[in-house]
């Protein structure tokens, strides 16, 4: 049953792709700015949490048993994630910059964007199905929903240009969706692979924290602070903050 659970988990930021590239169904135009802000502010207070009580917090727990240095495997994993993000971000540049800014390469920055977002899923739910009481189920369906609220304006944002552009809502649902197929691919990469992920978790824990963080401060606060009334974004921030913030510490 709990594997179940955890299968049906990491569906859930792929969910919130499907509900963004759904908006096309519904909306004549583009996501008005307040939505988008209180959104990706919502998202950004849920993933920085997250990342504290769901991720570095039961990587330093889980280092006590094992190492000496108990904060190291938190600082090698954060660095790794920065760097791994920064890697990504650098190849999704290189490609737009040799083929345009068109709405494939935007498909494809996404998308590319994305696979760490399912690892740091797929993380937490091998570590719950491993049995490390550092991260409950609870909090890594939390982190799910999380990252798939911050999926929803993503999935928006490329199905909603396409039809603007003339191409027909079926089509550009479909091409949104795809966009997120691969989180939950690589969600369950990582948890198929849980022999191997479970030696590693403190690591691994504090890399998807650390590429979550990097997304917050690289993509979601830039767009959050665009144009007008930011403070609809910094609102939401705390406001997601804070609940992931209790859900954690109250259920987690």
């Amino acid at each position: 049953m709990l594997l179940l659970y955890c299968l049906l988990g990491i569906l859930i930021p792929f969910i919130g792709t499907c509900i963004g590239s759904f908006l096309v169904y519904f909306f004549k135009s583009n996501l008005s700015d307040k939505y988008q802000k209180v959104m990706t502010g919502f998202a950004c207070g849920v993933m920085l949490a997250a990342s504290i009580w769901s991720l570095i917090i039961p990587s330093v727990e889980m280092a006590e048993s094992s190492y000496k240095i108990v904060w190291l495997p938190a600082v090698i994993g954060l660095l790794l994630g920065v760097v791994f993000l920064i890697f990504v971000n650098r190849i999704s540049d290189r490609v737009q910059n040799n083929s345009g800014k068109g709405i494939n390469m935007l498909m494809f920055s996404v998308t590319l964007h994305n696979i760490p977002e399912g690892m740091a899923v797929g993380v937490c739910f091998a570590s719950v199905l491993s049995g490390n009481v550092g991260v409950s189920l609870l909090s890594a369906i939390i982190l799910a929903l999380g990252i798939a609220i911050q999926n929803i304006p993503e999935g928006a944002i490329i199905s909603m240009p396409m039809k603007l552009d003339g191409v027909s809502k079926k089509k550009s649902f479909f091409t949104g969706v795809m966009s997120g197929v691969v989180e939950p691919i690589a969600s369950l990469i990582t948890i198929a692979l849980i022999n191997v992920v479970v030696p590693l978790l403190p690591y691994l824990l504090a890399f998807a924290a650390g590429a979550m963080i990097y997304v917050v401060f690289e993509e979601l606060v830039p767009e959050m602070h665009n144009g007008n009334k930011s403070f609809w974004g910094i609102i939401s921030v705390m406001i997601g903050f804070i609940v992931m913030m209790v859900l954690d510490i109250t259920l987690g």
